[in-house]
Protein backbone atom coordinates (compact mmCIF):
# COMPACT_ATOMS: atom_id res chain seq x y z
CA UNK A 1 0.00 0.00 0.00
CA UNK A 2 2.99 2.30 0.27
CA UNK A 3 3.88 2.18 -3.44
CA UNK A 4 1.52 4.99 -4.48
CA UNK A 5 2.98 7.19 -1.74
CA UNK A 6 6.50 6.33 -2.95
CA UNK A 7 5.59 7.19 -6.53
CA UNK A 8 4.06 10.49 -5.41
CA UNK A 9 7.16 11.30 -3.36
CA UNK A 10 9.44 10.59 -6.32
CA UNK A 11 7.30 12.80 -8.56
CA UNK A 12 7.48 15.63 -6.06
CA UNK A 13 11.23 15.24 -5.78
CA UNK A 14 11.51 15.40 -9.57
CA UNK A 15 9.45 18.58 -9.67
CA UNK A 16 11.50 20.12 -6.86
CA UNK A 17 14.71 19.28 -8.70
CA UNK A 18 13.34 20.83 -11.88
CA UNK A 19 12.18 23.94 -10.04
CA UNK A 20 15.71 25.12 -9.37
CA UNK A 21 19.16 24.92 -10.84
CA UNK A 22 20.08 23.75 -14.30
CA UNK A 23 17.73 22.19 -16.83
CA UNK A 24 17.50 18.44 -16.18
CA UNK A 25 19.86 16.00 -17.89
CA UNK A 26 20.57 12.28 -17.53
CA UNK A 27 17.19 10.77 -18.45
CA UNK A 28 16.86 7.22 -19.75
CA UNK A 29 14.21 8.00 -22.38
CA UNK A 30 13.01 10.87 -24.53
CA UNK A 31 9.60 10.81 -22.82
CA UNK A 32 11.23 11.24 -19.42
CA UNK A 33 13.48 13.99 -20.77
CA UNK A 34 10.53 15.89 -22.22
CA UNK A 35 8.45 15.50 -19.04
CA UNK A 36 11.20 16.74 -16.73
CA UNK A 37 12.07 19.61 -19.06
CA UNK A 38 8.42 20.73 -19.16
CA UNK A 39 8.33 20.71 -15.35
CA UNK A 40 11.55 22.73 -15.19
CA UNK A 41 10.23 25.31 -17.66
CA UNK A 42 6.94 25.58 -15.79
CA UNK A 43 8.88 26.50 -12.66
CA UNK A 44 11.51 28.76 -14.27
CA UNK A 45 10.06 30.40 -17.37
CA UNK A 46 9.19 34.07 -17.67
CA UNK A 47 6.00 33.70 -19.67
CA UNK A 48 5.33 36.22 -22.44
CA UNK A 49 1.61 35.56 -22.97
CA UNK A 50 -1.36 34.35 -20.96
CA UNK A 51 -1.31 31.05 -22.83
CA UNK A 52 1.31 29.25 -20.74
CA UNK A 53 0.45 25.89 -22.24
CA UNK A 54 1.19 27.04 -25.77
CA UNK A 55 4.49 28.63 -24.73
CA UNK A 56 5.58 25.45 -22.99
CA UNK A 57 4.82 23.37 -26.06
CA UNK A 58 6.64 25.76 -28.39
CA UNK A 59 9.78 25.66 -26.24
CA UNK A 60 9.76 22.05 -25.03
CA UNK A 61 11.56 19.10 -26.65
CA UNK A 62 9.17 17.67 -29.21
CA UNK A 63 8.66 14.47 -31.14
CA UNK A 64 7.01 13.75 -34.50
CA UNK A 65 6.32 10.10 -35.30
CA UNK A 66 5.74 8.76 -38.81
CA UNK A 67 2.98 6.39 -39.82
CA UNK A 68 4.18 2.83 -39.32
CA UNK A 69 7.53 1.72 -37.94
CA UNK A 70 10.33 4.26 -38.28
CA UNK A 71 13.48 2.98 -39.97
CA UNK A 72 15.28 6.33 -39.83
CA UNK A 73 15.44 9.06 -37.23
CA UNK A 74 16.79 12.58 -36.98
CA UNK A 75 17.62 14.64 -33.90
CA UNK A 76 17.36 18.41 -34.41
CA UNK A 77 19.23 21.00 -32.31
CA UNK A 78 18.32 24.72 -32.19
CA UNK A 79 20.64 27.71 -32.05
CA UNK A 80 21.73 30.29 -29.49
CA UNK A 81 18.74 32.02 -27.91
CA UNK A 82 16.26 29.95 -29.89
CA UNK A 83 14.06 26.98 -29.02
CA UNK A 84 12.75 23.71 -30.48
CA UNK A 85 10.12 25.82 -32.24
CA UNK A 86 12.86 26.45 -34.82
CA UNK A 87 11.89 23.10 -36.35
CA UNK A 88 8.12 23.51 -36.16
CA UNK A 89 7.73 23.12 -39.94
CA UNK A 90 10.78 21.00 -40.79
CA UNK A 91 9.92 18.36 -38.17
CA UNK A 92 6.49 17.57 -39.55
CA UNK A 93 7.75 17.39 -43.13
CA UNK A 94 10.45 14.90 -42.13
CA UNK A 95 7.95 12.77 -40.22
CA UNK A 96 5.74 12.73 -43.32
CA UNK A 97 8.71 11.15 -45.12
CA UNK A 98 9.01 8.33 -42.58
CA UNK A 99 11.46 9.80 -40.06
CA UNK A 100 11.21 9.65 -36.30
CA UNK A 101 11.96 13.31 -35.50
CA UNK A 102 12.94 14.79 -32.15
CA UNK A 103 14.18 18.13 -30.90
CA UNK A 104 16.12 19.07 -27.78
CA UNK A 105 16.16 22.16 -25.57
CA UNK A 106 19.70 23.33 -24.91
CA UNK A 107 20.35 24.17 -21.22
CA UNK A 108 19.87 27.86 -20.48
CA UNK A 109 17.05 28.15 -23.02
CA UNK A 110 13.27 27.98 -22.81
CA UNK A 111 12.97 29.87 -19.53
CA UNK A 112 14.58 33.33 -19.31
CA UNK A 113 17.82 34.77 -20.69
CA UNK A 114 19.48 35.08 -17.26
CA UNK A 115 19.47 31.27 -17.01
CA UNK A 116 22.28 31.36 -19.58
CA UNK A 117 24.65 33.28 -17.32
CA UNK A 118 26.40 30.11 -16.14
CA UNK A 119 25.63 27.59 -18.88
CA UNK A 120 28.52 25.63 -20.43
CA UNK A 121 29.30 24.16 -23.81
CA UNK A 122 29.72 20.81 -22.06
CA UNK A 123 26.05 20.90 -20.98
CA UNK A 124 24.99 21.55 -24.56
CA UNK A 125 27.15 18.68 -25.79
CA UNK A 126 25.72 16.42 -23.08
CA UNK A 127 22.09 16.81 -24.11
CA UNK A 128 23.01 16.13 -27.75
CA UNK A 129 24.97 13.04 -26.73
CA UNK A 130 22.24 11.69 -24.46
CA UNK A 131 19.38 12.13 -26.89
CA UNK A 132 21.37 10.93 -29.92
CA UNK A 133 22.23 7.73 -28.07
CA UNK A 134 18.62 7.23 -26.98
CA UNK A 135 17.46 7.59 -30.59
CA UNK A 136 20.19 5.24 -31.80
CA UNK A 137 18.74 2.53 -29.55
CA UNK A 138 15.32 2.96 -31.16
CA UNK A 139 15.95 3.22 -34.91
CA UNK A 140 18.70 1.62 -37.04
CA UNK A 141 19.71 4.79 -38.94
CA UNK A 142 20.14 8.18 -37.28
CA UNK A 143 20.86 11.59 -38.80
CA UNK A 144 21.51 14.83 -36.94
CA UNK A 145 20.35 18.32 -37.84
CA UNK A 146 21.09 21.73 -36.43
CA UNK A 147 20.55 25.44 -36.82
CA UNK A 148 23.43 27.90 -36.26
CA UNK A 149 25.06 26.92 -32.93
CA UNK A 150 23.08 23.68 -33.08
CA UNK A 151 24.78 22.91 -36.40
CA UNK A 152 28.16 23.20 -34.67
CA UNK A 153 27.04 20.84 -31.92
CA UNK A 154 25.75 18.13 -34.25
CA UNK A 155 28.83 18.40 -36.47
CA UNK A 156 30.99 17.86 -33.38
CA UNK A 157 29.03 14.74 -32.41
CA UNK A 158 28.99 13.35 -35.96
CA UNK A 159 32.75 13.67 -36.36
CA UNK A 160 33.23 11.70 -33.15
CA UNK A 161 30.55 9.08 -33.95
CA UNK A 162 30.85 7.65 -37.47
CA UNK A 163 27.63 5.67 -37.03
CA UNK A 164 25.69 8.92 -37.64
CA UNK A 165 24.37 8.64 -41.21
CA UNK A 166 24.60 12.30 -42.22
CA UNK A 167 23.84 15.91 -41.36
CA UNK A 168 21.23 18.60 -42.06
CA UNK A 169 22.62 22.08 -41.35
CA UNK A 170 20.75 25.40 -41.45
CA UNK A 171 22.87 28.57 -41.27
CA UNK A 172 25.77 26.61 -39.72
CA UNK A 173 27.81 28.98 -37.59
CA UNK A 174 31.20 27.38 -38.22
CA UNK A 175 32.89 30.77 -38.06
CA UNK A 176 31.34 34.00 -36.72
CA UNK A 177 31.13 37.02 -38.98
CA UNK A 178 32.13 39.23 -36.04
CA UNK A 179 35.92 39.02 -35.73
CA UNK A 180 35.74 40.13 -32.09
CA UNK A 181 33.55 37.21 -30.98
CA UNK A 182 36.54 35.54 -29.30
CA UNK A 183 36.58 38.30 -26.66
CA UNK A 184 33.32 37.07 -25.16
CA UNK A 185 35.22 34.19 -23.54
CA UNK A 186 37.14 36.63 -21.34
CA UNK A 187 34.85 39.56 -20.52
CA UNK A 188 31.79 37.84 -19.05
CA UNK A 189 33.00 38.16 -15.45
CA UNK A 190 32.98 41.98 -15.56
CA UNK A 191 30.43 42.49 -18.34
CA UNK A 192 27.80 39.75 -18.01
CA UNK A 193 25.57 41.36 -20.67
CA UNK A 194 26.74 42.93 -23.92
CA UNK A 195 23.42 44.81 -24.05
CA UNK A 196 22.05 45.79 -20.65
CA UNK A 197 18.89 43.82 -19.80
CA UNK A 198 17.27 46.81 -18.12
CA UNK A 199 17.86 49.48 -20.76
CA UNK A 200 14.12 49.89 -21.34
CA UNK A 201 14.57 49.61 -25.10
CA UNK A 202 15.61 46.09 -26.02
CA UNK A 203 12.96 43.42 -25.29
CA UNK A 204 14.34 40.36 -23.54
CA UNK A 205 12.40 37.55 -25.21
CA UNK A 206 9.38 36.50 -27.24
CA UNK A 207 7.14 33.46 -26.74
CA UNK A 208 9.60 31.33 -28.76
CA UNK A 209 13.09 32.85 -28.46
CA UNK A 210 15.40 35.18 -26.57
CA UNK A 211 16.16 38.62 -27.99
CA UNK A 212 18.92 39.35 -25.49
CA UNK A 213 21.58 36.81 -24.50
CA UNK A 214 24.22 37.05 -21.74
CA UNK A 215 27.86 37.40 -22.71
CA UNK A 216 28.43 33.85 -21.50
CA UNK A 217 25.98 32.54 -24.09
CA UNK A 218 27.99 34.14 -26.87
CA UNK A 219 31.18 32.72 -25.34
CA UNK A 220 29.79 29.17 -25.48
CA UNK A 221 28.64 29.76 -29.05
CA UNK A 222 32.15 30.86 -29.98
CA UNK A 223 33.62 27.75 -28.38
CA UNK A 224 31.21 25.59 -30.38
CA UNK A 225 32.44 27.33 -33.54
CA UNK A 226 36.05 26.50 -32.62
CA UNK A 227 35.04 22.86 -32.24
CA UNK A 228 33.53 22.86 -35.72
CA UNK A 229 36.58 24.53 -37.26
CA UNK A 230 38.96 22.08 -35.63
CA UNK A 231 37.03 19.07 -36.92
CA UNK A 232 36.73 20.45 -40.45
CA UNK A 233 40.41 21.37 -40.65
CA UNK A 234 41.60 17.99 -39.33
CA UNK A 235 39.81 15.83 -41.90
CA UNK A 236 36.96 15.86 -44.44
CA UNK A 237 33.49 14.65 -43.57
CA UNK A 238 32.38 12.02 -46.07
CA UNK A 239 28.76 11.34 -45.07
CA UNK A 240 25.88 13.11 -46.88
CA UNK A 241 25.37 16.72 -45.77
CA UNK A 242 22.60 19.18 -46.58
CA UNK A 243 23.41 22.88 -45.98
CA UNK A 244 21.22 25.97 -46.39
CA UNK A 245 22.77 29.42 -45.99
CA UNK A 246 22.09 32.97 -47.08
CA UNK A 247 24.72 35.30 -48.49
CA UNK A 248 23.61 38.22 -46.31
CA UNK A 249 23.78 36.37 -42.98
CA UNK A 250 24.80 38.86 -40.28
CA UNK A 251 25.92 36.12 -37.86
CA UNK A 252 28.24 33.78 -39.73
CA UNK A 253 31.01 33.85 -42.31
CA UNK A 254 29.09 32.38 -45.25
CA UNK A 255 32.10 32.36 -47.58
CA UNK A 256 33.87 30.10 -45.09
CA UNK A 257 30.92 27.70 -45.07
CA UNK A 258 30.72 27.63 -48.86
CA UNK A 259 34.43 27.05 -49.31
CA UNK A 260 34.55 24.23 -46.78
CA UNK A 261 31.45 22.61 -48.22
CA UNK A 262 33.20 22.38 -51.59
CA UNK A 263 36.51 21.15 -50.20
CA UNK A 264 35.69 19.18 -47.03
CA UNK A 265 32.15 17.81 -47.42
CA UNK A 266 32.92 15.55 -50.36
CA UNK A 267 30.00 13.13 -50.55
CA UNK A 268 28.51 13.29 -54.09
CA UNK A 269 24.96 13.42 -52.70
CA UNK A 270 25.67 16.46 -50.49
CA UNK A 271 24.04 19.75 -51.49
CA UNK A 272 24.38 23.37 -50.39
CA UNK A 273 21.66 25.92 -51.08
CA UNK A 274 22.99 29.45 -51.41
CA UNK A 275 20.39 32.21 -51.18
CA UNK A 276 21.78 35.38 -52.76
CA UNK A 277 23.88 36.46 -55.71
CA UNK A 278 25.63 33.78 -57.74
CA UNK A 279 28.99 32.96 -56.12
CA UNK A 280 32.30 33.20 -57.94
CA UNK A 281 32.68 30.54 -60.68
CA UNK A 282 35.20 28.59 -58.62
CA UNK A 283 32.68 28.23 -55.77
CA UNK A 284 29.62 27.51 -57.94
CA UNK A 285 30.10 23.76 -58.22
CA UNK A 286 27.38 21.34 -59.41
CA UNK A 287 26.52 20.51 -55.79
CA UNK A 288 25.79 24.19 -54.98
CA UNK A 289 22.25 25.36 -55.81
CA UNK A 290 21.69 29.13 -55.99
CA UNK A 291 18.43 30.99 -55.47
CA UNK A 292 17.89 34.74 -55.56
CA UNK A 293 17.01 36.29 -52.19
CA UNK A 294 15.55 39.61 -53.39
CA UNK A 295 11.83 38.90 -53.73
CA UNK A 296 9.83 42.15 -53.96
CA UNK A 297 6.55 40.27 -54.32
CA UNK A 298 7.08 39.25 -50.68
CA UNK A 299 8.68 42.61 -49.75
CA UNK A 300 11.92 40.72 -49.06
CA UNK A 301 15.12 42.71 -49.50
CA UNK A 302 17.38 39.85 -48.40
CA UNK A 303 17.14 36.54 -46.57
CA UNK A 304 17.97 36.26 -42.88
CA UNK A 305 19.97 33.97 -40.62
CA UNK A 306 16.88 32.63 -38.84
CA UNK A 307 14.26 32.52 -41.60
CA UNK A 308 15.38 29.56 -43.68
CA UNK A 309 13.51 26.87 -41.75
CA UNK A 310 9.98 28.28 -41.75
CA UNK A 311 7.17 27.91 -44.26
CA UNK A 312 5.36 31.04 -45.48
CA UNK A 313 2.26 29.40 -43.97
CA UNK A 314 3.67 29.08 -40.44
CA UNK A 315 1.15 30.50 -37.95
CA UNK A 316 3.75 32.43 -35.94
CA UNK A 317 6.59 33.15 -38.36
CA UNK A 318 4.97 32.95 -41.81
CA UNK A 319 4.09 35.82 -44.14
CA UNK A 320 0.90 36.40 -42.15
CA UNK A 321 2.35 35.20 -38.86
CA UNK A 322 1.60 36.59 -35.41
CA UNK A 323 5.24 37.03 -34.37
CA UNK A 324 6.77 40.02 -36.16
CA UNK A 325 10.35 40.72 -35.02
CA UNK A 326 10.72 44.48 -35.18
CA UNK A 327 13.93 44.60 -33.14
CA UNK A 328 16.10 44.51 -36.23
CA UNK A 329 18.93 47.01 -35.77
CA UNK A 330 17.01 49.98 -37.15
CA UNK A 331 16.22 53.38 -35.70
CA UNK A 332 13.71 53.57 -32.84
CA UNK A 333 11.20 55.49 -34.98
CA UNK A 334 11.13 52.71 -37.58
CA UNK A 335 10.93 50.05 -34.91
CA UNK A 336 7.83 51.70 -33.43
CA UNK A 337 6.23 51.89 -36.88
CA UNK A 338 6.85 48.16 -37.23
CA UNK A 339 5.42 47.48 -33.77
CA UNK A 340 2.34 49.56 -34.61
CA UNK A 341 1.58 47.35 -37.60
CA UNK A 342 2.74 49.62 -40.42
CA UNK A 343 3.67 47.90 -43.71
CA UNK A 344 7.20 46.55 -43.58
CA UNK A 345 9.86 44.98 -45.73
CA UNK A 346 11.88 42.00 -44.51
CA UNK A 347 15.62 41.45 -44.17
CA UNK A 348 18.38 40.13 -41.97
CA UNK A 349 19.53 42.03 -38.89
CA UNK A 350 20.82 45.55 -39.53
CA UNK A 351 19.75 46.05 -43.16
CA UNK A 352 18.46 49.54 -43.98
CA UNK A 353 17.13 51.32 -47.05
CA UNK A 354 15.80 54.90 -47.25
CA UNK A 355 12.04 55.13 -46.90
CA UNK A 356 11.54 51.49 -45.82
CA UNK A 357 10.79 49.96 -42.44
CA UNK A 358 12.27 46.51 -41.91
CA UNK A 359 11.27 43.53 -39.79
CA UNK A 360 13.35 40.39 -39.50
CA UNK A 361 12.58 37.85 -42.22
CA UNK A 362 11.20 34.81 -40.44
CA UNK A 363 10.05 32.61 -43.35
CA UNK A 364 11.41 31.08 -46.53
CA UNK A 365 9.38 31.38 -49.77
CA UNK A 366 11.39 28.44 -51.14
CA UNK A 367 10.57 26.22 -48.15
CA UNK A 368 8.88 23.38 -50.05
CA UNK A 369 11.58 23.29 -52.71
CA UNK A 370 14.25 23.35 -50.00
CA UNK A 371 12.63 20.37 -48.29
CA UNK A 372 12.75 18.52 -51.62
CA UNK A 373 16.48 19.17 -51.92
CA UNK A 374 16.99 18.02 -48.34
CA UNK A 375 15.09 14.78 -48.94
CA UNK A 376 17.20 14.18 -52.05
CA UNK A 377 20.30 14.30 -49.86
CA UNK A 378 18.80 12.06 -47.19
CA UNK A 379 17.63 9.58 -49.84
CA UNK A 380 21.04 9.44 -51.53
CA UNK A 381 20.03 11.04 -54.84
CA UNK A 382 22.97 12.23 -56.93
CA UNK A 383 21.32 14.05 -59.85
CA UNK A 384 21.10 17.83 -59.60
CA UNK A 385 18.98 18.19 -62.73
CA UNK A 386 15.62 17.60 -61.04
CA UNK A 387 16.58 19.84 -58.13
CA UNK A 388 17.08 22.81 -60.46
CA UNK A 389 13.64 22.62 -62.07
CA UNK A 390 11.96 25.49 -60.27
CA UNK A 391 10.58 28.79 -61.51
CA UNK A 392 13.13 31.52 -60.96
CA UNK A 393 11.91 34.65 -59.14
CA UNK A 394 12.65 38.12 -60.52
CA UNK A 395 16.35 38.87 -60.76
CA UNK A 396 18.10 40.86 -58.07
CA UNK A 397 18.09 44.60 -58.53
CA UNK A 398 21.33 46.26 -59.60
Amino acid sequence: MRLPHLALSLSLLTLQACASGDAPLGQASFAEYRQQTLAWMQANRTFQTDDHGAELEWNAPREWRPDGVAKRGILLVHGLGDSPFSFNDVGQKLADQGFLVRTVLLPGHGSKPSDMLDVTLKQWQEVVREQAQIMQREVPTVYLGGFSTGANLVLDYAYEHPEIAGLVLFSPAFRPENTYAWLTQYIGWFRPWLAKPDDGVRPMQTPVRYLNVPTNGFAQFYRSALLAQNHIEQRPYDKPVFVAITQHDSVLDTAYVLDNFNTRFRNPTSRLIWYGDTPAPAAKTPRVLVRNDYLPQYRIAQFSHMGLMFSPDDALYGKDGKQRICWNGQQAEDMHKCLNGDPVWYSDWGHREPGKVFARLTFNPYFDWQMGVMMGVLNGETSSASLSLVDEPPSRRH
